[in-house]
């Protein structure tokens, strides 16, 4: 029996040493993998920032993202990782459009937007219905699309950043102006404020050209003061609008001020009540932005969005003014890469020919 008593003290202890020994080899090698990982990591204040830049390609007009993401990505230094959005039936075009092209060594990431988010929330309009395309309300859902990063730029596809000017009396051939997206992301978000536009009244230039072709620039252009629910906002029809198509926006802002669900709120009162209409301003995306960003928006450099570019093909900027132009918009109905419209010479050298042969320009007599 004394003898039993002591094998079992024995093979106590030694189940004790075991249990300790296991126990020690674990915190040993935790401990290891901890500052092995410590020591690999970089300061985060050496780390490059990453600058993310969300673009729509929509199956017509794809050519119109691929020139804008070549400007960009032409003229900065700038670690930039490019958003790229489309319906599921896009994304291996838009794939190959990238990865068999001069676009093959940029940072990007493929993202595809469910449409079933807008059902109901959309108001059929026939006089522009291609506003109603899907993708024209992928601004309402930046933080459904874009996980990890606190500020992002969003841009319309029909734009482009100016690369290097031409020459020009104020500047020698070593001091050409070049245009870099880093600036843009640069933009001073006031605290509070979930997102950056430019205002439509922000250049006397801009100003002119609203004049001679009937641009809408105020929200009387937008919303229907005769509709009750628009009244009740209390803001004047003479308040200043701001285009939504160069977006700088603070996403933790955003989602704390629920602004997609403030936005989808407006889109289903207009479904029910036609609070607002594209064949007012031009655009069914901007009039419920307005309501949602009124007085809650800070401003953009006015030069990093001169836009209008597409509303008349008789209508021109002078040159002066456009060399000065760091992006520039051909919002509205003439596009760059179709006939009429005017600057197309200014978008045509970003031009990305498509590997497909599907995307053509039609080519002006001009």
């Amino acid at each position: 029996m004394a003898l039993l008593r002591k094998i079992n003290q024995v093979l106590l202890f030694l189940l004790i040493v075991t249990l300790c020994g296991i126990l020690y080899k674990k915190v040993h090698r935790e401990t290891t993998l901890r500052n092995e990982t410590d020591d690999d990591s970089e300061p985060p204040e050496e780390m490059e920032e990453e600058i993310p830049v969300v673009i729509c390609a929509a199956a017509g007009r794809m050519g119109a993202a691929m020139a804008a993401i070549n400007s960009i990505y032409s003229n900065t230094d700038a670690n930039i990782l490019f958003y790229v959005v489309g319906l599921r039936n896009t994304l291996s075009r838009i794939r190959k459009w990238i990865e068999h092209s001069k676009l093959r060594e940029i940072n990007f990431k493929i993202v595809e937007f469910n449409p079933v988010v807008l059902k109901g929330k959309i108001r059929p309009d026939s006089s522009r219905p291609e506003l109603l395309q899907p993708l024209n309300f992928v601004r309402f859902y930046l933080p459904l699309l874009i996980h990890q990063h606190e500020k992002v730029i969003y841009l319309d596809d029909d734009v482009i950043v100016q690369g290097i000017l031409a020459d020009c009396q104020e500047h020698s051939e070593k001091e050409q102006l070049i245009s870099d997206i880093q600036e843009l992301y640069d933009t001073t978000l006031a605290l509070g404020h979930a997102a950056a536009f430019s205002d439509d009244c922000d250049l006397p230039s801009a100003q002119d050209m609203n004049r001679f072709v009937g641009l809408q620039n105020t929200y009387m252009g937008y919303l229907d003061y005769r509709k009750k629910a628009i009244k009740d906002l209390g803001i004047s029809p003479s308040t200043c609008s701001f285009n939504p198509g160069v977006i700088v926006a603070n996403m933790t802002e955003w989602k704390h001020q629920r602004i997609t669900k403030q936005l989808e709120k407006w889109m289903q009162k207009n479904v029910e009540e036609n609070l607002y209409s594209s064949s007012l301003g031009g655009g069914v995306a901007t009039s419920p932005m307005l309501i949602v960003f009124h007085g809650k928006y800070s401003a953009i450099n006015p030069l990093w969005h001169i836009r209008h570019l597409g509303w008349n093909p008789d209508t021109r900027y002078s040159e002066h003014f456009l060399q000065e132009a760091k992006l520039l918009h051909w919002n509205g109905r003439h596009k760059p890469w179709d006939f009429p419209s005017v600057h197309n010479d200014l978008w045509e050298s970003w031009f990305v020919p498509d590997p497909a042969g599907i995307f053509k320009l039609h080519h002006h007599n001009s």
